[in-house]
């Protein structure tokens, strides 16, 4: 097989050009992934023209400075085209060749089998079919709302995706605000992991969907390059938001896999990929030399002021999803600072910050998926988002969570309207699985303020952390407990009652069961049991050196949390302590029935977790 010699391809290069670049894309997608060993090089053969249309003729991009404010943004969708992503960036001289053919997908490599961050042109890690429409929303709303820079951003995803609803939710959210910095590419191949995909060929289905939310459709033939190249320059014309939907043939260019079912996420064999480079053409080294980005720069950022907390007076019953608002309010200070809300802002208090800073706040409306990708677009473009819901809708968007930890992004999520606490609106509003969700998240921050003062400090404390942090607030109003310059260290615990020798039983609560646990350790008192109550207000990390100390010391402990028993705070002090080598006597308390409506004591009470319930078990384990 033939091996031509280096070449550019520029912007002004003829079609001809472009189709070998195209051929090489295709070559070099064959080789990685059969030198792997895996990988999916017939989808990324479908769209290989599509992509060698838009980096030699419309990707502004300059590969030598991928932190240029102005670079236009590519973000693949259909995450597993990683052997195409790659010989782009092999194309483009921004990785070795030999990178890409002795590393692609093994142990170590930045090359891994989906896109992550870890490659400086990669903006968010994809391969969760569904989301990168959505992060493209995100960051084209930055780009103009925010940034106020001529970046377009071209999202590529497959036909199979487009079957996710948070497709038309992004697809909803471009339409409705006018991103004409926006356009999709959909490589519609027919063919999905198992077999034909919902539609097949019928481009007109897309079409009228896409039209129907509100933005622009052209259809093309994906492997007409006029013709694409003709669909780019249009979708980037500043007119509208746009979906460009090509029909295009799975394994094309190759006619023993062409539009053949059975080898999506295969590799060719050594033979087969011998016989594919030959047929199309053998090894190239074309170098891509496409559009320049324009010149550009962020407009300058105001000055930081000094964020100011808000503060309560010890006893006034302040809901801790009320001191977020004020709290949050208060970090529009910081310009980075960016607030989401799905249409529950009035409750959540997260409108608060609307009304104050509404250039910087984004309403996702009920799309909980949406708000999350949105924020990962902000916080890509170097904002520091906090996207707010009742918790109970956070578990729809938990896969847009875990993505965004695999990204690598900071933000903050606030989960209101918790446990059975909330009262009659019933359990599909309590959110019960939230803490097990968030714990789980790779790297997170679980934080579970139980007054005001406390809720506003660690609001404001999240906004200088990294990776993904939560706040658990709690619907009801609450007796502040802490006086305002009252200090809540990240990590930290703490002790409410007690503390000397004599405590015979530790109640360790969060939240709204920090003051059920005061309550019961009065009754324990007024019953000769002296008790220690902790406000384990950092979940993660929590203060394991507080609770062994306690346990060393009480003998006894009852944990008291307003979630479901499994992932909450009792296996996480658990754990802890079983780290350090700690088993003491243990109760936990949780809601373990499903609940219905009542009254906010009605529902603490039959979940057993208010302060009789929390005596009975501290009687129980104190040997009493």
């Amino acid at each position: 097989m033939g091996t031509q010699p280096h070449q550019p391809v520029t912007p002004e290069s003829d079609l001809a050009e472009v189709f070998e670049l195209a051929q090489q894309l295709r070559v070099d997608s064959i080789r990685s992934s059969t030198a792997a060993g895996s990988g999916h090089p017939t989808s990324s053969m479908s769209a290989a023209d599509i992509a060698a249309v838009l980096m030699a003729r419309h990707l502004r991009y300059d590969w030598r400075d991928p932190r240029n404010p102005a670079n236009d943004h590519l973000i693949f969708s259909k995450g597993h085209v990683s052997p195409l992503a790659y010989s782009m960036f092999s194309a483009a001289g921004a990785i070795e060749e030999d990178e890409l053919l002795t590393t692609y997908r093994r142990a170590g490599s930045r090359l891994q089998g989906h896109p992550t961050p870890v490659l400086p042109w990669v903006d968010v890690a994809t391969g969760s079919l569904g989301q990168g429409i959505a992060y493209g929303v995100g960051v084209a709303l930055a780009g103009r709302d925010l940034e106020h820079l001529p970046y377009r951003v071209w999202v590529l995803c497959g036909d199979s995706e487009m079957s996710e609803g948070s497709v038309w939710e992004a697809l909803d959210k471009a339409g409705r605000h006018r991103l004409a910095n926006y356009t999709v590419l959909v490589d519609v191949n027919r063919l999905g992991q198992s077999g034909p995909t919902e539609f097949g060929w019928d481009t007109d289905v897309y079409v009228r969907r896409v039209e129907a939310f509100g933005c622009r459709a052209l259809t093309v033939d994906g492997h007409d390059l006029a013709a694409v190249d003709e669909a780019l320059r249009t979708a980037a014309d500043g007119a509208a938001p746009t979906v460009v939907v090509a029909r295009t043939v799975k394994g094309k260019g190759f006619s023993e896999v062409e539009d053949a079912e059975g080898w999506h996420g295969k590799p060719l064999p050594e033979d087969m990929a011998a016989r594919a480079l030959e047929e199309l053409g053998g090894v190239r080294h074309l170098t891509v030399r496409g559009p320049r980005p324009p010149d550009a720069a962020p407009r300058a950022r105001a000055a930081a002021a000094a964020v100011e907390r808000p503060r309560f007076e010890v006893g006034e019953e302040v809901a801790t999803r009320s001191a977020f608002g004020k709290a949050l309010v208060a970090l529009g200070a910081r310009p980075e600072v960016v607030a989401l809300d799905a249409e529950v802002g009035n409750s959540t208090h997260s409108q608060d910050f609307g009304k104050a800073y509404p250039d910087r706040f984004f309403q996702s409306y009920i799309a909980e998926q949406q708000m999350i990708a949105t924020a990962v677009g902000c916080a890509v473009r170097g904002y520091y988002p906090y996207a707010t819901t009742f918790a109970a809708f956070l578990t729809r968007a938990h896969d847009f969570i875990r993505m965004a930890a695999v990204s690598q992004v900071t933000m903050g999520i606030c989960g209101t309207h918790v446990g059975v606490e909330i009262g009659p609106d019933g359990p599909s509003q309590m959110g019960l699985e939230d803490l097990a969700m968030m714990r789980s998240v790779h790297n997170s921050t679980v934080l579970y303020p139980s007054d005001a003062t406390s809720a506003a400090a660690l609001t404001i404390a999240m906004a200088d952390l990294e990776d993904i942090a939560y706040l658990r607030t709690t619907r009801g109003g609450y007796p502040v407990l802490y006086g305002p310059d009252e200090q809540f260290p990240v990590g930290g615990s703490k002790t409410l009652r007690g503390g000397a020798a004599e405590d015979r039983v530790t109640l360790v609560g969060a939240g709204v069961t920090v003051h059920e646990c005061l309550r019961a350790a009065d009754e324990l008192e007024s019953r000769g049991v002296p008790a220690r109550v902790i406000d384990l207000y950092s979940v993660k990390p929590l203060d394991a050196e507080a609770l062994v100390r306690a346990a060393r010391e009480t003998g006894a402990l009852v944990v008291v949390e307003d979630h479901h028993p499994e992932g909450g705070i009792g296996e996480a002090v658990l754990s802890a302590l079983a780290a350090l080598g700690s088993d003491p006597v243990f109760a936990h308390l949780a809601v373990r029935n499903l609940p219905g409506s009542g009254t906010p004591a009605e529902l603490l009470d039959a979940a057993g977790i208010s302060a009789p319930g929390i005596v009975d078990a501290a009687l129980g384990i104190a040997g009493v």
